[in-house]
């Protein structure tokens, strides 16, 4: 794995700021992997065998992602809305999994390992430099259920719901009577009062440029 300061740069400039949430979530990462035995966990062999759970929306999580390789899009990367500053690193070969939690003593100790630092943010930020692993976190030996719907690679279940028709990928649907419904339909969601319109440009389509005008007569 990269040095922690290569990485810290790196996925600050990928989440667009360096902030404590960075550190936090760098070092949350490489202490993850290292539990689970993965040591270049972006590396495609090593990739295929992760998962990671983030368990909070913030700048941790980007910074978990970034240094882990982990995807929404890959299926290497679940999210938990739990709230909490924590992540799960789970080896999918080993079974082996890990439960990092950032420790609200931390915040506190700030003061005590940068000293030297005036303004609260800049000295959270160093603090999270330098603080030892036993400090900064708390570990749980955890175990992890997945079913196949949950693990990476090409859909494995397509239904479609018996009340709206929309498609329900990965045996995400629930079955009512025998008949399978999507998660709004029964549950309620984010959204609500949702009707199809119209938009301006609706039949707007990127241009074909020369590469892929060649790409298709290939």
């Amino acid at each position: 794995m990269k040095p922690f300061s290569e990485l810290l740069t790196q996925s600050a400039a990928a989440h667009g700021h360096l902030c404590p949430g960075q550190v936090v979530g760098v070092r949350m990462a490489m202490l993850g992997c290292r539990l689970i035995g993965l040591d270049e966990p972006t590396r495609i062999d090593q990739i295929k065998k992760l998962i990671v759970f983030v368990e909070m929306d913030r700048c941790t999580a980007d910074a978990v992602a970034y240094v882990t390789g982990a995807k929404l899009g890959r299926r290497s990367l679940k999210f938990a809305d739990y709230g909490i500053m924590a992540a799960t690193f789970v080896n999918l070969e080993t079974s082996k999994a890990f439960r990092v939690l950032s420790t609200e003593e931390s915040r506190s100790l700030a003061s005590v390992y940068a000293p030297d630092v005036a303004q609260e943010r800049e000295r959270q930020l160093a603090a999270y430099k330098r603080m030892p692993d036993s400090v900064l976190f708390k570990v749980q030996k955890v175990q992890v259920k997945l079913n196949e719907y949950d693990m990476p690679g090409p859909t494995r279940r397509k239904v479609e719901c018996s009340r709206c028709g929309q498609v329900v990928r990965d045996g995400r649907e629930i079955l009512i009577e025998g008949l399978p419904v999507c998660k709004p339909c029964t549950q309620g969601c984010y959204f609500g009062h949702a009707r199809e319109v119209s938009w301006p440009q609706m039949d707007w389509a990127p241009p074909l440029t020369e590469q892929q005008d060649e790409a298709d007569e290939a």
